[in-house]
């Protein structure tokens, strides 16, 4: 009994593990959205996402 416990209880924690390493950067760039910490689009930063966009099209 004890030990299906345990092997529940490890189980479940590394499912958590799992998940929070999955939604970690998810959470992140969410969290710099709602600040506005993100790259600001002029300058490089433009150049850069521009240069990205098209090559992710091509």
């Amino acid at each position: 009994m004890l030990a299906a416990l345990s092997t529940s209880a490890f189980l479940s924690l590394r499912v958590l593990a799992l998940a929070s390493l999955l939604m970690a950067p998810v959470g992140a760039l969410a969290y710099s959205k709602a600040n506005g910490l993100g790259i600001g689009k002029q300058g490089a930063g433009l150049v850069l996402f521009v240069t990205l966009q098209r090559q992710s099209m091509s």
